[in-house]
């Protein structure tokens, strides 16, 4: 019955996610050139809350476990697993207070509605992944928007996402290059639980009537560890929580 309505659902989710990139993209051009950056934020916010909503359709049932208290007057590093491609949505509507940015390649910057123009325009470190210099340049300026902002920079440390949901080894030269910027950021580890399992079987048909978990874990200072055991210490944390 659930391949059944995997076929019968996963057509009507990508029609209405479709349809929502496409109506807020224009949503976002106008908010940002006649009102400014809060407006486009606030666009932005509602759209990844829609985005994130949707899943909905396919019977994806998230549970959010996101009682830590966070500062906004001080910028924040997340540091989060990587289970697939709908990771974003909640971790831009759970951290919105923080402004969160993101680390991309940038591939992504162009022919995506919606998501490249706020790529383009939000912030985001866009980064040429065989050109480490580039890549540490980019890295480097969005450290220092989070620094003079407090904002949130956002760093999947795998590099890359996990198909099947067992965690990659976390790699620290991110981390280590934004904390070079912002040294008084707080890092927030940042757990996905059940994401890789909607393309379990690939992109067609979406499985039917999965479940997630998104948890913000208790905040670390950074100042008492290095950038290799700081990163060592959040894979411990989130390999717990994910029971790996």
């Amino acid at each position: 019955m659930k391949k059944i309505l995997a076929y019968i659902t996963t057509p009507l989710f990508y029609f209405l996610f479709t349809l929502a990139l496409l109506i807020f993209h224009p949503i976002q051009v106008i908010c940002r050139r006649l009102f400014g950056y809060q407006a486009h934020k606030v666009s932005v916010d509602i759209l990844n809350y829609i985005l994130m909503r949707l899943v909905i359709f396919i019977g994806f049932r998230i549970k959010f476990n996101d009682k830590v208290q966070l500062p906004t007057d001080r910028p924040l590093i997340v540091v989060s697993n990587h289970q697939g491609t709908y990771d974003i949505p909640p971790i831009v509507w759970m951290f919105r207070k923080n402004h969160p940015k993101f680390i991309s390649k940038i591939e992504l910057s162009k022919g995506l509605p919606s998501i490249s123009y706020n790529l383009r325009h939000s912030g985001a470190a866009l980064i040429r992944r065989k050109n480490r210099a580039h890549a540490l340049g980019e890295i480097r300026k969005l450290g220092k928007l989070i620094a003079d902002n407090n904002y949130c920079a956002c760093i999947f440390a795998e590099g890359t996402r996990s198909k099947t949901g067992k965690m990659r080894q976390f790699k620290s030269g991110g981390l280590a290059t934004l904390l070079a910027e912002a040294p008084n950021s707080l890092v927030v580890p940042f757990v996905v639980d059940g994401n890789y399992k909607i393309e379990r079987n690939g992109r067609f048909p979406l499985s039917f009537g999965e479940k997630g978990t998104y948890s913000i874990l208790e905040p670390i200072e950074p100042k008492e560890y290095t950038a290799e055991e700081l990163t060592k210490k959040i894979e411990s944390l989130i390999r717990t929580e994910l029971g790996q």
